[in-house]
């Protein structure tokens, strides 16, 4: 019978300190690096290892992490779409303009993100 994997274990970080770790691994999986950081050499040769796929520019990456955390956009589209759901969203000329301003800065962090991981997007 084959040996089982031991279960593996969450844990939940803010963007900001999930940029932080990703930019100290490097090029090593964020997992490895924490392994290695836990438990030296010894718990890092018990790992698989696996390169990370690369980053273009970690700056960039880790200033779109920190604008995600610090917004609270799925808050406010979840609110958003509830009240278009309810028709209880009223459309004036205001809520139009936070509507065209909340799009224009989701596609301004998806071109970043876009940008960072060095990814092609098709026409």
């Amino acid at each position: 019978m084959a040996k089982k994997r031991p279960a593996p274990f969450s844990l939940r970080l803010t963007f900001e300190q999930r940029a932080r770790l990703e930019t100290a691994a490097g090029n090593m999986t964020l997992g490895a690096y924490i392994h290695s950081r836990l438990f030296g050499e010894e718990g890092a040769s018990q790992s698989r290892r696996r390169l990370r796929k690369p980053v273009k520019d970690e700056q960039a990456l880790a200033q779109v992490l920190a604008m995600l955390g610090q917004s609270r956009l799925s808050s406010n589209l979840n609110q958003l779409a509830r009240s278009a759901n309810s028709g209880s969203l009223p459309v004036t000329p205001d809520t139009e303009a936070a509507l065209n301003d909340a799009a224009v800065q989701v596609q301004e962090m998806r071109r970043l993100l876009i940008e960072a991981l060095n990814l092609e997007v098709s026409p």
